[in-house]
């Protein structure tokens, strides 16, 4: 057997490292012309952080990364409304980690290189199509190349070649109207190092937390997010060539101004940072099928999620690992009919939850019901209605810890 994966992000590069380990063979084409660093901070869940480890590359992941302790989820005034150790805090066997996307892909990728060899590497390999037989599938290449194997994987993006190709009439991104600012800079720590924060609502929202040792102590890689709902539901998302695009200081430094936490010049941190870039919110519906005889998605392509609740990078990572271990199982078409099977409703019922907000739902509802904040908190919301919110997400997901 011999696969063939369109695109060289997170899930691609976990699947080809999955597929190695298991003997089975692998191209990964991907259509950027060359590797480069992009993106600002993710992070990963203890789920995807144990299929990692699996792979032996928890070092490597701990040598540019901070493994998370604490989540706090706070109103636009700093109040605290849920509060929960994380990773190996909250009783799991591994961390969660906070990294630069950049980083995490230059782990994956030197990993694939040295594992499968550059030449199961393919760069400036755009996907335009493909056909199929009882036999194979053949990936044709906008150059004009063709590749063959025993099955192709369309592991693309949110604006996947393959996904477009099998879905015809799919509705394409949906945009719920909030734009996001997302930028990085080393800064003096704060609350041990480790924290991640969550502040305010989904109308304005701001996000913290650190992604990589500093150069010196006391410093870290600190990515934050600032979003605002400029729209709504009904406009169209912005034009392609229009997303990470640089950010604006007046604009983002306007929603900004709306947070007060205690422990952080929240303005002083997005001054000090050279450069950031704005983003639309966008995900795209849940499709009735991803497969199609020798042919699937994985990750964005297959499922794309509004980044709340930490699951994008992650359901990806559980994407790969359970193709992988079913196509040494089964022949081509058998195991992709059955990842299908097991990923798609998962994946499905997270897409619909993030819409709601996920985890995150908590700061919606106290602020909803306190919108300038509060002297009790248990006058607000009982603390076994934050745990449902919280935990029920946790376990939808498959990253709650076993007991």
């Amino acid at each position: 057997m011999s696969l063939l994966v369109a695109g060289g992000g997170v899930g691609g590069l976990v699947l080809a490292l999955s597929l190695h380990e298991r003997g089975i063979p692998c191209t990964v084409f991907e259509a950027a012309e060359a590797v480069r660093p992009l993106g600002v901070g993710i992070n990963t869940l203890p789920h995807a952080i144990r299929e990692l480890a699996a792979l032996g590359l928890l070092p490597a992941l701990d040598a540019v990364a901070v493994r998370t302790r604490e989540l706090r989820y706070l109103n636009r005034f700093g109040q605290e409304i849920w509060v929960e150790p994380r990773g190996t805090w909250a009783g799991h066997d591994v961390p969660q980690v906070s990294i630069h996307r950049g980083h995490l892909h230059a782990v994956l990728w030197q990993a694939a290189r040295e594992r499968l060899g550059a030449e199961a590497l393919v760069t400036g390999a755009r996907l335009a199509g493909f056909d199929q037989d009882a036999d194979g599938v053949t990936a044709h290449l906008a150059d004009g190349r063709r590749l063959r194997g025993d099955a192709l994987v369309g592991a693309d993006g949110i604006h996947s070649v393959l996904r477009a190709a099998l879905h015809l009439d799919d509705g394409g991104i949906r945009w719920n109207g909030i734009q996001m600012w997302r930028g990085a800079v080393e800064w003096p720590e704060f609350e041990g190092g480790d924290t991640m924060i969550v502040a305010g609502d989904m109308t304005e929202k701001l996000v913290l937390y650190p992604i990589a040792p500093g150069s010196r102590p006391g410093m870290r890689l600190t990515n934050w997010v600032v979003c605002a709902q400029i729209g709504d539901a009904t406009r169209p998302p912005p034009r392609r060539q229009d997303w990470s695009r640089p950010g604006r200081l007046d604009e983002v430094l306007a929603h900004v101004a709306r947070f007060r936490i205690p422990f952080l010049d929240v303005e002083a941190l997005v001054r000090a940072t050279p450069e950031f870039w704005e983003y639309p919110m966008c995900d795209r519906d849940p499709l009735p099928f991803w497969t199609r005889g020798r042919v699937t998605l994985l990750g964005d392509a297959a499922h794309p999620m509004y980044p709340v609740g930490s699951n994008g990078a992650s359901q990806a990572v559980l994407d790969a690992r359970c193709l992988a271990a079913l196509l040494a199982e089964r022949d081509a078409p058998d195991a992709l009919a059955a990842y299908e099977a097991e990923r798609l409703p998962k994946t499905a019922e997270i897409v619909r939850a993030n819409r709601r907000g996920g985890p995150e739902r908590v700061v919606d509802v106290v602020s909803a019901r306190a919108p300038e904040g509060f002297a009790r908190l248990d006058d607000v919301i009982a603390r076994e209605e934050l745990a449902a919110i919280a935990g029920g997400y946790a376990a939808m997901a498959g990253f709650a810890v076993a007991r």
